[in-house]
């Protein structure tokens, strides 16, 4: 999902790994993010909310929000969904 939003950009041959930030590393803007929340809810329907998931978070750590934080919370959030 994020190699396609990546490759709208034109960020195609950006290297990601956990600790690359969205903002600060891949340049994201908040309605990049907005777009991203929008695959993660095609791919996993209600199981994985992005939005309730950035609610929860101050500004400082929105903008320092990291691929692996990112997947923690999408594997987290899955294992909930099928032990519930």
């Amino acid at each position: 999902m994020l190699a396609t939003l990546l490759d709208e950009y034109g960020l195609d041959d950006v290297e990601v790994r956990m600790e690359t930030t969205f903002n600060r590393d891949l340049e994201l803007e908040s309605i990049d993010l907005v777009t991203l929340a929008g695959l993660l809810e095609e791919r996993y329907g209600d199981r994985v909310n992005f939005a309730e998931f950035l609610a929860g978070m101050e500004f400082d750590e929105i903008i320092e929000l990291t691929v692996g934080r990112l997947v923690e919370h999408v594997v987290q959030s899955l294992k909930v969904a099928e032990a519930g």
